[in-house]
């Protein structure tokens, strides 16, 4: 349930997030569903697309006076509009709730590094949900919630893929040399040179699906990487922003944006002419507030250029500029639509339980849903909406190292009020800009709203709990880690290519979990393998477990590797490299390989 909403009947499966949701009613069923009975309605296809950093006012048809949208612009005229819709201030806890439909503390994806960013083994994704009712599967783009078995999308549900590393191209576990431009992406567990520009390949590579699976129900999930930075996009897309913006890379941030909606636009005629958009259910959301939208003096402050829809705060921010989103959703064939807006409070807990509803797939009551179904709103029926506040938390905040503390980045809002870290209260009706605490002059409000929030802190202690990934797991072997997954309480771990060049003298422990018993091959670098970098060291070591090995690193060396026998179960890998004067930094990729028995 939604801290405080009261609990929702269990009717159907769960939400999708991302920028975009369509589902389309389609023919026949997959294997292990039933055929449709002649003269029934059949099942929707869900089609979902998400944008990635980009925020409420990166929209022309939410007021941004030079960006041009026309075709999201289109389906916002046609759609129902939630205009106080919020999710998570990053981008994978709101996919994990989205994709799970469970607070992102509950099932341990909260951050997007240093080990928290996949999710607990025991959760399921609405994928899990969709595939196991006959649904086929498909996700093209941008994952963020685990690199590595048993955390990838083939293994939470989805068996179509396409997709990119880390939390955005270019990022240290992506593949070497990817720059959104003919880039190397996984497709199905194999690495596979594509060309084109990366959210051109999403696109084709989800209408390929959708073409190939015209015939039976599929779950489509297409969340894209772009606007993030880096802000590469081909000059014919920001030129014609250069002359109209404030400062330069805003043109080529808008020409992502225009990028999209023009592939928004294509995608959507050809669904017209395979003959789903009756009866297709789409909703087009993005992942947080902006990031290269606007300039602000810091995370929290209203902007001093650009736009950003009269909101204070950007991504990463418990202000609203941080979390409220686009969120439009059209089903012609289910009488959702026709161009108005519900102003009520909804946020991305909601996708999976409205779903469910409107697809009539059942989850089991022991998924644990924490959001409300959205159809009582989608319905016009406002009686039957029993929301009366929702609690959410930024765990780590923008330093990170607060991500167990209580009140930390907390953010609980009603209709009307929002109540920050529990002392700050801000009256969202008649203050959007947030600028007046009223916290002194509603103690009342402030005690309500905060005793909503002691048993939320409750149900997600347990998952703060460390996510380990797998080593000798038969679908992934060898497994290249790398820094992006330490597991530290020290802020961000080196999580780009520009802090390794500097050979930052940190390092933390890998938690993994050991599947088979055996001989395991460790190979230590400071870059992936493809790179042929060799290691910048003297001297190298390891811990894992109780074992720990040491020797020196040979001149021009392009892995320091050493062999070790392991148990079978948990354990914890953390490496140094050490330079001349005795100082370390961690090896930021370590190739781990089953090797067979021990001893053998």
């Amino acid at each position: 349930m939604a801290y405080g909403a009261g609990a929702f009947p269990v009717v159907g499966p769960p939400p999708v997030s991302g920028v975009l949701l369509a589902v389309a009613v389609a023919g026949s069923s997959a294997a292990g569903a039933t055929e449709t009975p002649a003269g029934a309605q059949r099942r929707p296809n869900v089609i979902l697309v998400l944008t990635d950093d980009q925020g409420y006012g990166d929209l022309s048809c939410h007021g941004n006076p030079i960006l041009r949208t026309p075709n999201i612009d289109r389906f916002y005229a046609e759609a129902v509009r939630f205009t106080d819709f919020h999710v998570s201030p990053l981008c994978t806890p709101t996919r994990a709730a989205l994709l799970t439909g469970r607070d992102p503390g509950k099932v341990g994806a909260y951050r997007t590094s240093a080990g928290r960013m996949m999710l607990h083994r025991g959760e399921r994704t609405i994928a899990d949900l969709f595939a196991a009712n006959g649904y086929a599967t498909g996700m093209f783009g941008k994952w963020h919630l685990g690199d590595h078995a048993p955390h990838r999308p083939q293994d939470r549900g989805f068996q179509d893929i396409v997709w990119h590393r880390c939390g955005a191209i270019g990022h240290v576990s992506d593949v070497w040399g990817n720059d959104y431009f003919d880039d190397i992406y996984e497709r199905n567990g194999r690495l596979e040179q594509f060309q084109g520009y990366c959210t051109d390949v999403w696109f084709r590579e989800a209408l390929r699906f959708v073409e190939e699976n015209r015939d039976r129900p599929f779950f489509l999930y297409l969340p894209l990487n772009a606007p993030h930075t880096p802000l590469n996009v081909e000059e014919k897309w920001a030129a014609p922003y250069e002359d109209k913006v404030p400062w330069p890379a805003l043109a080529r941030y808008y020409g992502m944006i225009a990028n999209i909606d023009d592939n928004f636009g294509r995608f959507r005629q050809r669904i017209r002419e395979l003959g789903l958009e009756e009866n297709t259910i789409l909703i087009f959301m993005t992942d947080n507030g902006t990031y290269s939208g606007a300039r602000f003096a810091d995370n929290d402050s209203l902007p001093i250029a650009g736009f950003n829809a009269g909101m204070r705060g950007r991504k990463a921010s418990i202000f609203d500029g941080g979390h409220r989103v686009p969120f439009f959703i059209r089903w012609p064939a289910g009488g959702i639509g026709g161009g108005w807006d519900v102003d009520r409070l909804a946020v991305h807990l909601d996708v999976l339980p409205t779903l469910d509803e409107l697809c009539g797939i059942r989850v089991d009551a022991d998924w644990g849903l924490d959001g409300q179904s959205l159809v009582p709103l989608l319905r016009r029926e406002p009686s039957r909406w029993t929301r009366s506040q929702v609690v959410l938390q930024f765990h780590g905040g923008v330093t990170f190292e607060r991500d167990r503390e209580k009140w930390a980045f907390a953010y609980i809002m009603t209709d009307r009020w929002r109540l920050l870290h529990g002392r700050e209260l801000y009256d969202i009706q008649n203050d959007p800009q947030q600028q007046t605490d009223l916290a002194g002059a509603y103690p009342d409000v402030v005690t309500a709203l905060r005793e909503a929030y002691e048993p939320y802190w409750q149900a997600v202690l347990p998952g703060f709990e460390p996510v380990r990934m797998d080593i000798g797991n038969p679908t992934e072997n060898p497994v290249e880690l790398s820094s992006h997954s330490w597991y530290t309480d020290h802020g961000n771990p080196p999580w780009n290519f520009r802090m390794i060049e500097k050979l930052p003298r940190v390092t933390a422990p890998w938690m993994l979990s050991v599947v088979r018993a055996g001989r395991y091959r460790l190979t230590l670098r400071q870059y992936p393998k493809r790179a042929e970098k060799p290691v910048r060291a003297v001297r190298a070591r390891i811990r894992i477990g109780d074992i720990e090995a040491e020797q020196a690193v040979e001149a021009g060396s392009m892995g320091v590797v050493f062999e070790v026998d392991l148990p079978a179960g948990p354990t914890e890998l953390t490496t140094w490299l050490y330079d001349e004067k005795g100082e370390a930094g961690g090896a930021y990729f370590t190739e781990v390989e089953y090797l067979g028995n021990a001893g053998s």
